[in-house]
């Protein structure tokens, strides 16, 4: 992954105050609330919003991202929540997951680059066991008309980072989705989240 990627994202973390804000995003909330606690993964966790709110509810919590900025962040919360995350740095072919690990995976914002967003999905596929259970939020490919009339919502400016609901279909061939479709939102978090946009989101529990 090229070095001014990372640089990027440890630059946005590097502030004081959370780039995305310290409640967790609503959709993965309200999801994890209805499930049993288990092992979990947060690929692209940033500064740990997410983690730290399943680990507040008992489940036992893994995280990565290639910022280390977004670790020491996450770590932070973490303590101040007394609760605790196994949080790693790096790109996801350095992490030693094991296959049929997690319960569930949370991609939520998980915009991988382009080049490897579809390897990636299929590599994480294999940390889930049969009947767990993925998340998903992240923006849409209409998304970028969004964007172009307020830059205040966030997210990718390529729209090869952005995904589709065929996309999804492809990546993820053995789920049963459970919810699957593309609406148009209202975002309020913190700094980079902020007015209307495109998503996509999408529960599919593994076959």
């Amino acid at each position: 992954m090229e070095q001014n990627w990372k640089d990027k994202w440890d630059e946005r973390y590097s502030n004081q105050e959370f780039a995305y804000g310290e409640a967790p995003n609503e959709y993965v909330k309200k999801k994890l609330n209805k499930l049993k606690p288990g092992t979990i993964l947060f690929p692209a966790e940033g500064e740990g919003r997410n983690a730290v709110y399943a680990a507040k509810l008992g489940w036992t919590v893994f995280a990565f991202d290639i910022s280390i900025e977004g670790k020491k962040k996450a770590l932070q919360l973490a303590q101040s929540n007394n609760t605790t995350i196994d949080y790693q740095v790096g790109e996801l072919e350095t992490m030693h997951y094991e296959e049929n690990q997690f319960d569930a995976i949370a991609l939520i914002y998980a915009h991988f680059p382009a080049a490897v967003k579809s390897h990636y999905h299929k590599i994480l596929d294999t940390y889930l066991r049969k009947g767990g259970v993925i998340i998903f939020e992240a923006f849409s490919k209409n998304h970028l008309n969004y964007v172009l009339k307020d830059e205040k919502v966030g997210g990718p400016k390529d729209i090869e980072s952005l995904f589709s609901i065929e996309e999804i279909q492809l990546d993820f061939p053995d789920y049963a989705f459970e919810e699957l479709a593309e609406m148009e939102i209202e975002l309020n978090e913190g700094l980079f989240h902020n007015g209307k946009g495109s998503v996509i989101r999408f529960v599919g529990r593994k076959k």
